[in-house]
């Protein structure tokens, strides 16, 4: 399969987005986003493709390895600090740059950065936080696509802990969340009692460039 075809996946079908609109924010959620095939070979290209790395952040003062391993692309300039840790960009390869361009398309915005992260089991995961940081500027659109095992994907309100929501991402799928999402909402990707192929995740997002530090 050429590197044309992996890359038409057509319209995707209207019974499978699913608008959910919460109280302080809003959820677009395309399942098989890309079908099974192609994400399976997607998955495959970016598990060799991206040099993946574990780094340390720095939580209460102390560096603690991260529970999954992760890398960082985007335009020149464009880094990303979150917990201590700042990360420089890796410029687009082919696949990640159609890929980018086909979600761009999609939900209609544009996005100059992402970060990929693969659990590898189970055992990886990513605890509750909130995509605020301020170079990513005010409500921002973060898109959200997953490739390979499927994994629970839990949201949280801040203000109101006992609003919660779950979803299962399978491979393929896209969620893109928005309005005010990262103000009022958490998320995680927990650990899990059952066993879990590994997973990448890819979340693309905008960087305000003035917000950048130099």
């Amino acid at each position: 399969m050429s590197q044309e075809d992996l890359f038409i996946f057509g319209d995707v079908p209207l019974q499978s987005v699913e608008l959910i609109e919460l109280e302080d924010g809003e959820i677009l959620w395309a399942r098989r986003f890309y079908d099974e095939d192609t994400a399976r070979q997607l998955y495959s290209r970016l598990q060799e493709e991206i040099p993946w790395r574990q780094d340390n952040i720095r939580i209460a003062g102390k560096e603690t390895p991260i529970p999954r391993l992760q890398a960082w692309f985007g335009d020149p300039g464009i880094s990303y600090t979150y917990s201590g840790l700042t990360l420089q960009p890796k410029p687009w390869n082919d696949t990640l740059q159609h890929i980018k361009e086909q979600i761009e398309s999609y939900s209609d915005t544009q996005f100059n950065s992402l970060l990929a992260n693969l659990y590898r089991d189970e055992q990886d995961s990513v605890g509750w936080h909130a995509d605020n940081e301020p170079e990513l500027g005010n409500n921002p659109v973060i898109a959200s696509l997953s490739l390979g095992g499927e994994r629970t994907f839990q949201l949280k309100h801040r203000q109101h802990p006992e609003r919660k929501l779950e979803l299962e991402l399978r491979s393929g799928d896209l969620l893109i969340m928005k309005g005010a999402m990262q103000h009022h909402w958490l998320h995680q990707i927990p650990k899990s009692k059952q066993a879990c192929l590994p997973r990448i995740n890819l979340t693309f997002r905008k960087i305000n460039k003035a917000s950048t530090p130099k």
